[in-house]
Order: structure tokens, then sequence, then C-alpha cells
């Protein structure tokens, strides 16, 4: 998984999501094959993930309160999903469908 931030970005460029992650944490680890499974059907899906200890700042400023998180951004840059928790694949699909 990509590991450089997301931002802001034209649809073009694909569908970006942020998984927010800690160490040790089994449902981060559910998550990301939940996101790996939705970026193989969809492969204009992109994930970056961030460790909580490592981007605090980034975190704060997204109102991560447990992880994981996961957030999908519209093309807008706007939040159109966010997940505290293990997604189900089929929430991260109508997402990146919002997302567009």
């Amino acid at each position: 998984m990509d590991s450089s931030p997301s931002v802001a970005r034209d649809v073009t460029e694909g569908i970006a999501l942020t998984l927010y992650t800690s160490a040790f944490c089994e449902p981060c680890m559910q998550t990301r094959a939940v996101l790996a499974e939705a970026a193989r059907l969809v492969p204009a899906l992109s994930v970056t993930e961030l460790d909580v200890t490592r981007a605090l700042d980034r975190a704060e400023r997204d109102g991560i309160r447990s992880t994981p998180t996961v957030i999908v951004l519209g093309s807008d840059g706007a939040e159109v999903f966010r997940a505290e928790g293990v997604p189900t694949l089929q929430q991260v699909l109508v997402a990146a469908a919002k997302a567009v």
C-alpha cells in the first residue's frame, strides 16, 4: 500500500482512500484485506495507509479517534465516507462510487 499522504485530486487520477492504523491492531489487518480486495476490483482506487503515531498531526486534523479508520474523499476534496472499525467490502465500493 502507498505510504505517501493523500491529497484532493482530479477524478482522472483515481479514487483515494486513507487508512489510519496503529501497531498490533488486528482490525487494521482485516481492514487492509478489505481494501486490497476493493483495489483489486476497482483499479482506479488507491489506498494511503498512515500510522497514527507517525502522522499524529494529520490524524488529529482528520479527527481520528480509533483505528482502523478509513476516510474517502470526493473529487472536490470533501469527505464522502468514514468508517471507524472494519468496513465491509460493499461499504468501501459504495463509498468509492460516491467519490467519483
